[in-house]
C-alpha cells in the first residue's frame, strides 16, 4: 500500500509539472501573438520587392550533430522605401525551403517609422508562426496535463 501512495504521489507532481510547463509555454505563445498584434497596430506599411535570397544552415550549432537532412534555408533580402524617402534593406528573419519567395517578387513590408531597420515582411510566418508553436504546444501539453490529472483524480 505504502508503494501505491509514493506511485500517486510522483503522478501528482508529473501531472502538476506538465500543466504548469504547458501554462508556461501558453503565456508565452499568448505574449508573443500580443507583441505581432501590437506592431501590426502601429506599423507602417510599404511596398517592397524582395532583391535576393539569402541562403543560410542555422543548424550549424556545436551541440547539433550535422545530418544528411538538414538544408539550408533561403530568407529573403527585401528592399523598400520608408515614408521619409529613404531607401531601406532588410532580412527578413523567417527562412524556408523551400523558398516562400522569389527574387522580383513584391511584397508588403511593415515597419516602425522610429526603427525602420526592424521591418518585417507582412505574412502568415514572419507574424504568426511563433506564437503558434508556443500557444499550440503548451495547449497540448497542458490539455494532457489536465485531461491526466482529471481522469486518475476519478480513481483516487
Amino acid at each position: 500500500m505504502q508503494v501505491q501512495v509514493r506511485g500517486q504521489g510522483a503522478r501528482r507532481w508529473i501531472t502538476f509539472g506538465a500543466i504548469a510547463f504547458g501554462a508556461l509555454f501558453l503565456v508565452v505563445g499568448l505574449i508573443l501573438a500580443g507583441v505581432s498584434v501590437s506592431f501590426l497596430a502601429t506599423a507602417e506599411r510599404a511596398r517592397g520587392t524582395v532583391v535576393a535570397l539569402e541562403w543560410r544552415n542555422d543548424h550549424d550549432g556545436v551541440s547539433r550533430k550535422k545530418r544528411e537532412d538538414d538544408r539550408p534555408a533561403a530568407y529573403p533580402v527585401v528592399e523598400f522605401t520608408s515614408a521619409d524617402g529613404t531607401q531601406r534593406t532588410f532580412q527578413d528573419s523567417t527562412g524556408s525551403n523551400p523558398p516562400a519567395y522569389e527574387e522580383g517578387e513584391r511584397v508588403e513590408v511593415l515597419y516602425h517609422a522610429d526603427s525602420p531597420e526592424d521591418a518585417r515582411i507582412k505574412g502568415f510566418a514572419s507574424l504568426w508562426l511563433l506564437p503558434l508553436i508556443f500557444g499550440g504546444i503548451g495547449l497540448l501539453i497542458a490539455g494532457i496535463g489536465t485531461a491526466v490529472a482529471l481522469a486518475t483524480r476519478g480513481r483516487s
